[in-house]
C-alpha cells in the first residue's frame, strides 16, 4: 500500500536521506522518498502505520500523520 508520512524535523537533504535509509533497511518496505521542503515521505510498504511511525520516530523525526497516499485515478 502507498502511503504519506508527514513529519517535522526534516530541515536538509541528509535528513530526507537518513529517514528514506532507515525505511527502506525495514522489511516490508519496498519504496520510500522523502521530501525535507515539505517534511512528507511517500513509503509503498506493507507495514501498519504505527510500524511506519516508530521506524520514522527511530531516524529522529516526529510524526505528525500517516495516510494513504491515492493516485491520480483513485477516488
Amino acid at each position: 500500500m502507498k502511503k504519506v508520512i508527514e513529519t517535522e524535523g526534516m530541515c536538509c537533504k541528509k535528513c530526507a536521506e537518513r529517514a528514506e535509509k532507515k525505511l527502506l533497511l525495514a522489511n516490508g518496505v519496498t519504496g520510500a522518498r522523502a521530501n525535507y521542503k515539505k517534511g512528507t515521505i511517500l513509503v509503498e510498504s506493507t507495514l501498519d502505520d504505527a510500524e511506519l511511525s516508530a521506524i520514522v520516530d527511530g531516524a529522529g523525526f516526529k510524526v505528525l500523520n500517516v495516510r494513504a497516499r491515492k493516485g491520480i485515478f483513485d477516488r
